[in-house]
Parts: structure tokens; sequence; C-alpha cells
């Protein structure tokens, strides 16, 4: 458990009900805090995905550690800036349980009157191989910088369209979410277009390897010779 003193400005703290608070919590980063923050303030469920964190007075990314004595600043989207976070805030790669309300709160705005999601779940099989466990890893760094590409390059091609993906990596059940996807657009046709071409895209690009884990055997998929005898 830790100690951290959380600051709440404008919109947030009318949702919040306060602007200062200090508690002990057993989160280890931004992400864990946030979801945090929502079971706390309930007004708040749904909200933070539009918002920034800043750490010791630094913006922080989702996965940034926190630490003892920490003092994290909530902030909403400032007047006169954009309205839509840059694409490296609206992708992101770690292993908290991933939220699909959180990830459509990055693409909503008042003009978008279409909202897709693609969420990638856990199945229990894969090629007549029952599946037990998955297990993601990644090459974090350029995985959410090649995401980022991924989402400018979609935006320019397909005007009105705003994107933001979130993946989820370490051991993952049978029904987990891996990946939550989410494309806004005024008009549905442009929204579904861009949320196919955004999970391609990711999945042939994106520096994310996947481990099955099946009765008697473990395997990277893409990896041909990869299985692996279990030790008993």
């Amino acid at each position: 458990m830790s100690e951290v003193t959380v600051l709440y400005f404008a919109a947030v703290a009318e949702l919040a009900g306060l602007r200062e608070e200090r508690f002990e919590t057993d989160a280890r980063d931004v992400e864990a805090l946030a979801r945090a923050l929502e079971a706390r303030h309930p007004r708040l469920a749904g909200r933070l995905g539009a918002v920034r964190f800043a750490v010791n007075e630094t913006f922080a990314r989702a996965d940034d550690p926190l630490a003892d004595g920490d003092v994290v600043a909530v902030i909403p989207p400032v007047a006169g800036g954009s309205d839509l976070a840059p694409a490296i805030e609206r992708v992101a790669i770690g292993e908290a349980p991933l939220s699909i309300d959180r990830v459509c709160a990055l693409v909503r705005h008042p003009g978008a009157g279409a909202l897709a999601v693609f969420v990638g779940v856990v199945r229990d099989h894969s090629e007549g191989r029952a599946v037990e466990a998955l297990e993601y890893s990644a090459y974090d760094a350029m995985a959410r910088r090649e995401m980022a590409v991924i989402v400018d390059e979609l935006e320019a091609q397909i005007p009105g369209v705003r994107l933001a993906a979130h993946h989820r990596v370490g051991p993952l059940r049978v029904g987990d979410d891996a990946i939550v996807c989410a494309a806004s657009s005024p008009h549905r046709d442009e929204a579904f277009r861009a949320g196919r071409a955004l999970i391609d895209r990711i999945k042939e690009r994106v520096p994310i390897w996947k481990r099955e884990r099946s009765p008697g055997e473990s395997r990277w998929v893409g990896w041909d010779d990869g299985a692996e005898p279990q030790k008993p």
C-alpha cells in the first residue's frame, strides 16, 4: 500500500465533489489508480478516458508506476485546446484488465453519430486445439509508438474518424478481453471501415506476441516450430 494525494480540477472536481484528497491505495500504476478513482467516485466512472494524469507535476502514461507520497493530478481538457488527445495518448499497452467504456470515451465527441467497437476475446480453442490460457508479450515502447502511427495514418486517410486502442499483455484466461478498439465518425460506414482497418493493422505490424497454452503444450502463435511440451 502507498499513500497518494489526488488533485482534481474544473469539471472533474465537480464530478468528484472535492478538489483534493489523500488516501492509501494498492494501485501500482496510473491506470490502476484511475480504476480505483472510478470506484471511489461513481460519477467519474467511464469519464477518465478523456482526461490526462500528471504525477508530481509531470504528465504521465497509463503504465507509469506510482510510489508512496506521489501527488497525482487529474486534468480534464483545457480551454482553447484540442478536444482530442494526441494519438500516443489514445493507445495503451498494459497488464490491467481493459475498460471498454474508457476506450470509447477517448473517441466520443458531439459530432460523432457513430461509434464502432471491436473487442478481441480469449477463446477456448484454436485450429482444432483446446486453449486453456494465453500469454501476450510486447516490445512495449515500440508497440505503443507503432499503434499511434497506425491511428494517425487511418485518421488522415478517413476524414472525420477518431480512433483509440488498448491492448492487454501478460497472462489471460478464457473469456478475458485482449484488445479493445474504438472508432467514431459522423456516419457508420466510416466507423466500421476504420475500426476494421485498425485491428487488422495492429495484428500485422505491432510487435505483440501471443503464446497459447493447451493441455500438454505451449506454443507461440505464428512460429511454426514454437510448440514446447509442458513440464509435468
